[in-house]
This record gives C-alpha cells, structure tokens and sequence, in this order.
C-alpha cells in the first residue's frame, strides 16, 4: 500500500503540471496514525470538489458511546462539529475560489445520521469534499503536500477521544438518547407532543437557527403538566400534548406560530444550548399546508373534494397546477397515505376554505364541491387514530370539535378548553371514516436522466434537481438541512426497484428498511449526506411533475 510519503513525492513531482495530473493519486496513502483516501478526484479545478476519506486508527472513543444506532449517530454528529472547527482553524492553502477548500458537513442545531463520519471497530472514518489546490489549470503540488499530508491529518488529531470535548460529547449523545426515549414515552402515554418547562422557543430571528436573547421561558399550563422518566437527565417536567384534536389560539404575535415551529422540529433532537433540547414531537407528526401551483399525481381528493363541475371525479385526482385548497387536501391525505399519526397545521399557511365552511356563506353558495377539514376532524382522530394540532386566530368553528384549546398571551399558554366549549356548544359526532385509497407508483415515472447523463442533485434546503426537474420543496417546513434534501434523490432512485407492485407506503418502507440496513453511504458515497424522514421523502415523491401512478 503506498504510503503519505509516496503521496508527497508523487505531489512534489506534478507540481506546475496540468489539473488532470491529479487524477493519478486516486486511492489510499497509508500514514502512521492516519491514512488519507481521495475517492474522486475532480475533473478540473471549477468542478465540484474531490470526495476524501481520512481513517484515523487508535481514536479511542469508548464503545458505549457508539451502542446502538442512535448514540452511534449522535457520536459522530459531534466528532464532525469538532471536525468542522479544526480544519476552519487550518491556514487556507492553494490559491483562491474552491481551490484548497474543505468542505465539511458539520450540520447545524438538529442532532441527524450523517455520511460525513462512519465508526468501523478502532478506525474512525471522516469524510469530506476538498478542492485540490490549483492555480488555473495547474497542479500547485506543494500546497496540496501540505493540505493533504499535514494540515488534514492534524485536524484529525482534534477528534481523537484524548482531545475532544469529552463531557460535551457525551452530553450530545446523550440528549440524542434521551430524545429518542420520549418519543416512545409519548405514544407509550398516549402524547403528541412535550415541552419542557423553561425552554426557548422563540428564534434571533425568522433566519436564524439560534434562541432569542432574552426571550420568556416556556411555562406549562398546570391542566396539561407531566413529569417524563429520562435515562441522562433524571425527570423533565413540561407541557404534554394528548392524542386528539387541540387547538392554540391567541392574538397576533402571542406566540402561536412559534410553539407549532418548535412542534413541527421536535421530531428531531436538538443540540445542548438550542433551547429547545426538550421540545419532544412524535416522530410520525407532518406539518401540512397549502401550496399554490404543486402537481398532484392520482391522489383520492373525494374526502375533501368531489362534484367538480363538468362532472369530472375526484378519486384519482391529478393537476399539474394546483389550488390552495387542492394542495393543501392532496397534503394531508399523502400524509396519512403514508403513516402519519399526527397533523400540524397554521391557518397563515393554509387555504381558509379547506379548513372550515363559513355558515353564511354555505347558505349563499349550494354547490361547494369541497368538504372543509373541521368536518373530518374528530373522525381522524376517534376512527382513524391521528391528531390534529391547529394553530388559529380567526376558525372559531374548531372550538367545537377541540378536546384541547390553548390560549396563548405574552408566549404564555394557557388551557381554556371549558371556555371554549361555553362559546361553542357540545363536540359533533366522529362522523363517517375517510375513504383512504392506497396508490401505487410506476418506477419509471422517477426519471433522473438529463440527456444522457443522470442528473441528482440537491439545491439549498428548498430545491431538488431531479433529471430534466425541479422539484420545490418550499412547502417542507419539517425538512431541517440541505445535506437530507442531498439524500432524497439516492433514495428515490432506490425507490424504484421496490415500487413494482407495491403500494407506495410499501415501497417507501421498504426502502426506508434498505437505508436503515445499509447506511445511506452505501446508496450513495457522497460525504455531505444526512438521513431525512420517510414523510419528506414521499412528499419530494408526491411533488415530482414525472410521477405517474396506476
């Protein structure tokens, strides 16, 4: 196996000749402590960064630290934070642009599974894209001598167990597990949903991931507090959320929108000093809403729609162009097509007429072809087992069917259930089950061919490059990071080959099992990949203009 000294030498000996030289140095330089594998090289110096490998033997991390799959996740989340941080410390090397970059996926607030970093026994596998130094065209052997062959390897040094952060790590793991463990404590309950008491839900700001200074601290209403077992942090006590239909209302800028933000990022854990460490939201909860000019693909609109004019049916609806009312019906029922137990939903987001029927107005207007979601709302809960969570300011006709109203003031929630019910009268009937009508996908439909090359990429948080598409995913509130938005494409792709057949939940699961098995590195060896949730998966699916079903 050629060694890192070889690796100098053969840079020092293209120093000054063209980029292509580089792609000689394709495979594994073998160091005392660390080795270095440059798995793709790239084509020129403009094109995406070359794909490395660093293995670091001896690291020392305790095993316990990695047991199972979550703290295993969690473990490597932090060593690529502090990954991250050593080599931001490096010295830039090799010219200007992407020459001599490193590019790290570090992540942010979320705690997720990420391909950047990989434990195999006693090696410690960092992966990450770097720019091979360059000026112009031409190879500068030495800068990347140095990049590759020092300054890398000594950021590696920063993730060896004697010279971390040790109690930070395991607190990081640790909150991972324990997050992981309410969330099984939730459904073992009967819970949507838990806040801890003194959390910061409120952010700096609408683009920033951190906790606003001096924001009021979370405080349960005393009819909704419970005390949870964790197995780090002994008993947590907070606000927790039963199964049903619960409504949080209150005026302008009290607060409601920013308690369902933190809901709808619960299902994911959160790293210590974010605030909302203890925000805990099923894992199966989908946040919903509408979206003007979406495609649908053969979706069952008949519970929400049906009796369109022309006589044209509802039951395997498609639409290159939806409306807000459509969008938002088609939403929830690919939702609960594929498992969701809980909606969430803000009626800033939602098409008004989808949620409630104006009594006024259905006396004025006799042929609405559209049922609202507030006549189905108690049958999703009470027949079909999913709750609904609706932040409101102006339905008051949801103050019927609520088994929960919170009122928020100054961010201060407050349970005023009775209250409601005293404005609104006795709760209506469960009503009929909804016609659920499974789907099934054709394989060929997820095209990622752009010409004759294949073409999966992800854009940012909001856009997936799929083949001659892109595809908007604006509308996924609960996606978290650009590196799941990377994901979904791979995981479309292995879609496929289950889809025959199969109805869609089928083949989503059964990819979804094949990830699990694999590791996400194995469907795709990119370095800047994290595990998104099978409901944005499906939902990135469900927007694809290509998708035929039937």
């Amino acid at each position: 196996m050629p060694s890192s000294d070889d690796l100098r030498a053969r840079l020092r000996s293209i120093d000054g000749r063209g980029y292509g030289a580089y792609k000689d140095l394709k495979g594994r330089w073998d160091g005392r402590r660390v080795s270095l594998c440059l798995d793709r090289i790239q084509g020129d110096p403009f094109a995406a960064p070359s794909k490395a490998r660093l293995l670091v033997q001896g690291h020392g991390l305790p095993e316990d630290l990695a047991s199972t799959r979550v703290r295993r996740a969690a473990l490597c989340d932090a060593l690529l934070d502090a990954f991250a941080e050593a080599v931001e410390a490096l010295p830039r090397v090799g010219g200007s642009g992407k020459s001599g970059r490193v590019l790290v996926d570090a992540g942010g607030a979320e705690i997720l599974e990420r391909t950047g970093c990989a434990l195999e026994g006693d090696v410690l596998e960092l992966r990450f894209r770097v720019g091979l130094p360059a000026k112009g065209r031409r190879v500068l052997g030495r800068a990347a001598s140095q990049l590759l062959c020092e300054l890398l390897p000594r950021a590696s040094e920063r993730v060896r167990w004697e010279h971390v952060d040790q109690a930070a790590v395991r607190e990081h793991v640790e909150l991972a597990e324990d997050h992981a463990l309410l969330q099984a404590e939730l459904e073992a309950r009967g819970l949507v949903a838990f806040v801890r008491d003194g959390s910061i839900l409120p952010r700096e700001s609408g683009v920033s991931p951190h906790p606003l200074p001096g924001a009021v601290p979370f405080e349960s209403p005393p009819s909704l507090r419970v005390t949870l077992p964790t197995k780090h942090h002994g008993e947590v006590t907070g606000m927790g959320l039963p199964e049903g239909v619960t409504v949080i209302t209150g005026g302008g800028f009290h607060g409601k929108t920013t308690l369902l933000e933190a809901l709808e990022a619960g299902v994911y854990p959160h790293v210590a000093g974010d605030g909302r460490e203890w925000v805990v939201t099923r894992s199966s909860a989908v946040k919903v809403r509408s979206e003007d000019g979406r495609s649908i693909a053969g979706v069952d609109l008949r519970p929400f729609v049906r009796d369109l004019p022309g006589g044209r049916d509802t039951a395997a609806f498609s639409t290159p162009d939806a409306s807000g009312s459509t969008s938002l019906a088609a939403a929830i029922l690919e939702a609960l097509e594929v498992g969701a137990s809980a909606l969430l939903l803000d009626e800033d987001t939602c098409a008004t007429n989808l949620l409630v029927a104006d009594p006024r107005m259905r006396e004025l207007v006799k042929k609405e072809p559209l049922t609202p979601l507030v006549a189905h709302v108690r049958a999703l809960h009470e027949v079909h087992g999913v709750s609904t969570l609706l932040v409101t300011g102006a339905s008051s006709e949801y103050l019927a069917v609520a088994d929960r109203v919170l009122l928020l003031e100054d961010c201060v929630p407050r349970e005023v259930t009775e209250e409601a019910r005293a404005l609104a009268g006795a709760k209506p009937a469960a009503g009929e089950p909804l016609a659920l009508t499974p789907r099934t996908i054709q394989p060929r439909s997820i095209d990622s061919r752009r010409g004759r090359r294949e073409r999966v990429r992800g854009r940012g948080l909001r856009e997936l490059e799929l083949g001659e598409e892109r595809v908007d995913l604006g509308a996924l509130d609960q996606l978290a990071d650009p590196s799941q938005v990377r994901a979904i494409g791979p995981i479309l792709l292995a879609l496929r080959k289950h889809a025959e057949g199969a109805t869609l939940r089928e083949a989503l699961e059964a990819t979804m099992a094949e990830v699990e098995a694999r590791g996400l590195f194995a469907l795709d060896p990119s370095p800047d990949l994290a595990l998104p949730r099978p409901f944005e998966v499906a939902a990135a699916l469900n927007r694809l203009r290509s998708l035929r079903t039937g």
